[in-house]
Formats: C-alpha cells, sequence, structure tokens
C-alpha cells in the first residue's frame, strides 16, 4: 500500500505502479504534507489507470514535439507542415525546449502566452502557435506520457481583427480596373478573381477542364502553392462557384487567345507552366491599380471585394460560404459580418408588407368575426 515516509528532510511517496514495480519518489525540498498527499493521490490514480511513468521515463517536450512532427509530415500539405515547424522552432522549442512533456500544464501555458504576448505577438498569432501546441498534447495523451491537455482549459486570446486591413473594391473602381489592365490573360484572371473570389493559388492551378460552359460554373478542384499542386485545404474548398454571363463570354475570348500548354491551365506562364504569383502582383497587379488612380491593396483583397459584392445584394450567408469554401458559417461571418447590416429596414418593412398589407384586412375580418360569434 502506498504512504508517505520522510527521508532527509523531504517528503518520499512509497508504492507501487500498475506493473506491481517498487516506486519511491522524492518530492521537492518544503513540500508539504498536505501537498505530499495531493501528489500521492494523483500517482495513485495514474497507476490506477495504467498511465503512470517514473520522471525517466517521461520524455522532453522537444522529443514530442519532433516525433508528433515526423508523424504529421506525411498527413498534411507541405505549407501547413512548414507552419507547424516554424511554430515549434521559432517559438515552442525555446520556451519550453527540455522540460518534461508532464510539466507543460496549465500554468506553464499561462505563461508561454505571456511571454507571446510581451514579445509582441498579435493574438490572431497566438492562438495559431497555441493550435499546434494543443496538437502536440494531444500526441502526447495519445502516447500516454500526459493524462490530459492543458491547451483545452486555457481561455484563447481574442482575435481582434482590424477591419481596416480588409479593402474592398466599389463597382466603379473595379471597372476602371480592369479597363487598365490591358494585357488579356492577366485583365481576365483578375476579372475572375474579382466575380468567382476564387483564393490566389486556386486561380493559378485552373484548368480549361474546371471550366462548366454549360451551368456557368467554374470548379475549384486544386490549388498551386510553393511550387507545387496540392488538393484544396478541405472538403468545403473543393467547390463550384457561380460565374455571371460577362465572365463567362471575358473566358470564352481568352480561351481562344490562350496559347496551348501541356498542363492545360487557364493561365500558363510563357513557357507554360503555372504563372509566378509575386511577379504578376509586381509586374501587372499594382500598376494596372496605379493606372486607374487606385489605391494598393493586395491581391486577396479582390476575393474580399466578391464577398462585400453578394452582402450588398442582400446574399445569404450560407450561400456565401459555399462560394467562398469556408469550412463553417462562423467563419464567414467572423471575416465578413462587420460588412452586413446592423438596421435592416428592408426586411422590417418586408415583414410588415406581408402580414398588414397582403393579408392584413382578411386577418383584421376574421378577427372580428370571431369576436362577434363569441358575444
Amino acid at each position: 500500500m502506498a504512504c508517505i515516509t520522510k527521508k532527509r528532510g523531504r517528503m518520499v511517496i512509497d508504492f507501487y505502479d500498475q506493473h506491481g514495480k517498487r516506486r519511491l519518489k522524492t518530492l521537492p525540498e518544503g513540500t508539504t504534507k498536505k501537498k505530499a498527499r495531493k501528489a500521492l493521490r494523483e500517482i495513485e490514480a495514474s497507476v490506477e489507470r495504467g498511465t503512470f511513468l517514473p520522471d525517466g521515463k517521461i520524455p522532453s517536450f522537444k522529443e514530442v514535439a519532433s516525433d508528433w512532427l515526423e508523424y504529421k509530415k506525411p498527413n498534411v500539405r507541405y505549407s501547413t507542415y512548414e507552419q507547424y515547424k516554424g511554430h515549434i522552432e521559432k517559438h515552442l522549442k525555446p520556451y519550453f525546449g527540455n522540460t518534461r512533456i508532464s510539466r507543460v500544464n496549465f500554468d506553464a501555458i499561462e505563461k508561454f502566452i505571456g511571454h507571446l504576448t510581451e514579445a509582441g505577438m498579435i493574438s490572431p498569432t497566438v492562438k495559431k502557435v497555441l493550435t499546434t501546441l494543443g496538437a502536440i498534447l494531444k500526441y502526447a495523451t495519445r502516447k500516454r506520457y500526459i493524462e490530459h491537455n492543458a491547451v483545452s482549459d486555457i481561455d484563447k486570446p481574442r482575435d481582434i481583427r482590424n477591419k481596416k486591413e480588409m479593402e474592398v473594391l466599389r463597382p466603379e473602381e473595379i471597372r476602371a480596373f480592369l479597363e487598365a489592365a490591358t494585357n488579356q490573360k492577366h485583365r481576365t484572371l483578375f476579372t475572375l478573381a474579382i466575380m468567382s473570389g476564387a483564393r490566389e493559388g486556386e486561380l493559378i492551378g485552373l484548368k480549361w477542364t474546371d471550366i462548366d460552359w454549360l451551368n456557368n460554373q467554374v470548379y475549384i478542384r486544386r490549388t498551386f502553392n510553393h511550387g507545387r499542386f496540392f488538393e484544396p485545404k478541405s472538403e468545403k474548398s473543393r467547390r463550384a462557384i457561380d460565374l455571371g454571363p460577362t465572365v463567362i463570354s471575358e473566358l470564352k475570348r481568352w480561351k481562344l487567345a490562350c496559347p496551348p500548354n501541356d498542363l492545360d491551365l487557364v493561365f500558363p506562364s510563357e513557357i507554360g507552366t503555372p504563372i509566378d504569383c509575386n511577379n504578376m502582383v509586381k509586374r501587372e497587379f499594382f500598376p494596372a491599380l496605379a493606372k486607374a488612380k487606385l489605391r494598393r491593396i493586395r491581391f486577396h483583397d479582390l476575393r474580399h471585394t466578391f464577398a462585400a459584392l453578394l452582402i450588398a445584394q442582400g446574399e445569404h450567408p450560407k450561400y456565401i460560404q459555399a462560394q467562398m469554401g469556408h469550412h463553417s458559417i462562423n467563419v464567414t461571418m467572423d471575416v465578413y459580418g462587420h460588412l452586413m447590416e446592423s438596421v435592416n429596414q428592408k426586411a422590417s418593412k418586408r415583414l410588415d408588407e406581408a402580414v398588414f398589407q397582403e393579408s392584413g384586412d382578411k386577418m383584421v375580418t376574421e378577427i372580428e368575426k370571431g369576436l362577434s360569434s363569441n358575444g
């Protein structure tokens, strides 16, 4: 039976592990009897669950993080792997390093968040690093190095978005911008970007077989990033986007002029490979904005423009989510909710008309009949 003894001024827990082996755990100097009893209860609980590990066999955080990264490598996109690796090498390993994985608990993580915040890291990035840390600790629980993933108990930093960072073009600005893009290939690319909301990599990876001329749609089946083609990053990203007649006409004209290429790309480079996004932005996108005398925005803001146009004309958020390829409606609302009307007099007016003007007279008559019959 487990017990607590005192040797050379320090508390020692004497117990048998789940394999029947006798263990002695010496607690830090100054540990009180109360804390020792708490430690004993925790050890007994872990022995009962079969998860007890002696300190010497508990790996360090950096060992577990490295194992987890190798485990994830064949199962995630290259860009995702690089993001995980960056979080580990730049932030997690320098802070936790040789700390035993069992000591990466609630208090340690709270202090880590404070460390990142003091270093000037913005809250969205802190949340991403915490997501990686949570995945590592989840892996550690499966390996039975720890019993609980403490990241699940942490209050995540608020993701305060700076609405000013999102730029959208008004219809008249869109027309001026497209008129300034004299190169047919890039004008078609910019038109499709604005009128489909497709991501940069999705546009670069488009093939002519992805265009549904009969139903006026474009299918997103792949993306091109870091010099490679990838599957869409989620099932929702694999989608069909509706296109208007003007966009379809523009695509048909470009198809006739597009040089044939082995990859069947809609927007190939001069040698038939996917175009270089950075060069396209510097040599075509920014100059067209300048020529149209418009403010300098990001290429990704064309995607925001598409969403803003759909919102302005009153499209349903679920439709906007589907067209944008967001994995949930929450993402759509988090990113674009501030563009939606908080006061919608049109909606209340339509409701008023539906109830009182179209059927109001009949409803009043029925109520009066009911009153008279009861009288």
